[in-house]
């Protein structure tokens, strides 16, 4: 078999976890798959599969061949493109991850987008509260919320986020306002498990930090569910400035302890694949990195 075919196909079992998988994926048989992997490993002459019969796990020497066969298909594909006068050509499957709620309001118009530019390319979105590992779910583009900690991804960043305390106008008619982060243990607390959550809310002012624990009364899946309990004045909630900014912006919803913020988080544009990205991934950064800082207003 080519050696370049074989390394698009253990690239495929590694992207999608498994030999079964990577078959579907690429649209051969499994018995290919498994033949395409040994191959490589008998020229190379190491082991970069560990299989059981339950999980196949990449080894660290089948982790570093794996990014160097990126860049070199990477490589290739562009050369050919640009042999075939195709340089502006953009295709193939891309693969986005971002949190629910910021991937139905911001990142969802921008992968429409995308694919009316380029129709021969398509999307998957995986949008999910939980965080989800670029590399071992084949991951193309991330959107992320807050610190990052792996360093040797690529970010851009696009602006910026706050936690946002609020609550209905009749509802603060009806318990008062609070003035201090402590006054929130006599209020009605909605509290979400989504992203960025916890029944410890720190507040800062100045170089004074603040930790409440509060007792919610209601306890949701999902920042939604929060805010439309807040919207019907029912408590006071605690989630990110662009999932209520609208509301924020109208009267809906009030903010309060403004002046006892946290400091922002950051919103980042992540890939891992540096300059040697593929057309198709480049493309969608440059769209969704313009796109995402022109809305940053909505963000902040």
């Amino acid at each position: 078999m080519d050696r370049l075919e074989s390394m698009a196909i253990f690239l495929a079992v590694v992207d999608e976890g498994g030999f079964a998988a990577a078959a579907r994926k690429m649209k051969i048989s499994p018995p290919v798959v498994t033949r395409a992997v040994g191959d490589l490993e008998a020229a190379i002459g190491v082991r970069l599969l560990t299989r059981t019969t339950r999980i196949v796990r990449v080894t660290d020497v089948g982790a570093r061949y794996a990014d160097d066969c990126r860049r070199v298909l990477a490589d290739i594909t562009e050369m050919e493109d640009l042999a075939a006068g195709a340089h502006g050509a953009v295709r193939g499957r891309l693969v986005v991850t971002a949190s629910a709620m910021f991937g139905r309001m911001y990142v969802t118009p921008i992968v429409v987008e995308y694919l009316r530019r380029y129709p021969e390319a398509e999307v998957e979105c995986r949008f999910s509260d939980r965080i989800i590992n670029l590399m071992d779910e084949g991951i193309d583009v991330a959107i992320r919320i807050g610190q990052l900690a792996d360093s040797s991804y690529q970010a851009i960043p696009v602006g910026t986020v706050r936690r946002v305390v609020c609550a209905s106008p009749s509802y603060l008619r009806e318990h008062g306002t609070p003035q201090t982060p402590d006054d929130l243990r006599q209020h009605v607390i909605v509290s979400s498990n989504g992203v960025a959550t916890s029944p410890d809310w720190r507040f800062t002012k100045g170089d004074t930090s603040t930790i409440v624990r509060v007792q919610p009364r209601m306890t949701v899946m999902s920042n939604d569910e929060a805010i439309i309990a807040a919207l019907d004045g029912f408590g006071i909630t605690r989630v990110l400035s662009y999932m209520v900014a609208a509301q924020l912006s109208d009267g809906r919803l009030v903010e309060v302890l403004r002046e006892h913020e946290t400091p922002t988080l950051p919103v980042h544009v992540v890939q891992h694949e540096g300059r040697h990205a593929a057309r198709k991934v480049r493309a969608f950064l440059d769209l969704a990195v313009g796109e995402l800082r022109r809305k940053r207003s909505g963000m902040d």
